[in-house]
């Protein structure tokens, strides 16, 4: 694929012209400005920038976390800037899966009980096949009696990682997913999500800082100010610091 070649798919999501603006008067801050942009359905997408460039920001709206400003957003043929509260809620349930820094699992469960767990609330069965599925992929089947006190980090965060794909949903977004993790167990968890795309043609958006990260995605989005300033196609750790240096420039 060339580096400016776009799948001819629909998008899993998209934003049209999407604003975040928080405060007002002195205090008013535009974390968005009119931003556009399609996530392609089973590709693996990063979104990177400086710190306060928006991208966590872009996360949470997209995933329907948090209200926008103006603009829409798209999960699907769904605009989720026209759902009640309630169909919301039900809408990220069902079609939207989160994989955050903090690992968010309850201690007192088994990892098989945390991975089953957003299932359970929504008073849905499982499907065996696609649950022995998961857990084979993500590799911690000898580990799913244990809680998570008795797992490394990078076990805990694929036991996450299974539990935002085990309901099927459209997309599953991730923020900083290896930030708290060593190299070694940031790239058991970029694995996971790399192979979920590839094998099970699961669609994965993941804000992150990291270049190396970023690197195993099929599509690097770089924001700045609020703003879609690049895009960068079958990155490398090489390509993307160079990308990222030159934008750097822009900005001085």
């Amino acid at each position: 694929m060339t580096a400016d070649a776009v799948p001819d798919v629909l998008p899993a999501a998209r934003v049209e012209a999407l604003t975040k603006v928080y405060g007002s008067g002195e205090t008013r801050v535009v974390a968005l400005d009119e931003v556009s942009l399609d996530l392609h359905a089973g590709e693996f997408t990063a979104v990177m920038g400086r710190s306060g460039s928006g991208k966590s920001t872009l996360m949470h709206c997209a995933a329907g976390l948090d209200a926008v400003t103006s603009g829409r957003v798209h999960v699907g043929d769904v605009d989720l800037t026209t759902l009640s509260e309630r169909r919301l809620t039900e809408l990220r349930r069902d079609r939207v899966g989160f994989v955050f820094q903090a690992f968010n699992l309850v201690p007192t469960l088994t990892a098989e009980e945390n991975i089953l767990l957003p299932l359970s609330i929504a008073g849905r069965r499982p499907d065996p096949a696609w649950f022995d599925e998961v857990v084979d992929t993500v590799g911690l089947r000898d580990r799913l009696g244990h809680r998570p006190g008795e797992l490394s980090g990078g076990q805990q965060q694929r036991v996450a990682c299974a539990r935002a794909l085990v309901g099927r949903p459209d997309i599953v977004f991730a923020d900083e997913p290896t930030g708290n993790l060593d190299s070694s167990s940031g790239a058991e968890v970029l694995g996971f999500l790399r192979r979920a795309v590839d094998t099970h043609g699961q669609t994965v958006v993941m804000v992150t800082h990291d270049p190396a990260a970023a690197s195993w995605t099929d599509r690097v989005v770089f924001l700045a100010d609020g703003r879609v300033v690049d895009e960068l196609r079958d990155p490398t750790p090489e390509s993307v610091l160079e990308r990222m240096a030159r934008l750097a420039e822009r900005e001085a």
